[in-house]
């Protein structure tokens, strides 16, 4: 489901995590909507997937939109390494 180098955007609420999905797809961003690997707390039960290429973009609309993810891991291994959270 999640893949080596892949990215899972993490959100506190499923509210947040749906608009995002939805702006995303709206415009065009190759993303997938996921449940959250256990490994990656999530108050909501859902993330989004998305690639190391697509990360600028997928990034930076959520933030234009004030829809800046609660944390954000990068797969690797076998682990998910915290890369962004709330405190930054």
């Amino acid at each position: 489901m999640v893949n080596e180098g892949d990215y899972i955007a993490v959100f506190n609420s499923i509210h947040r995590v749906m608009k995002a999905e939805q702006l995303l797809k709206e415009k065009r961003v190759p993303i997938l909507l996921i449940p959250a690997p256990r490994a990656v707390s999530s108050d909501c039960g859902l993330a989004i997937r998305y690639a190391e290429p697509e990360r600028i973009v997928v990034e930076g609309v959520l933030a234009g939109a004030d829809l800046t993810p609660e944390m954000v891991y990068l797969k690797r291994g076998e682990e998910f390494i915290l890369c962004r959270g709330v405190e930054e």
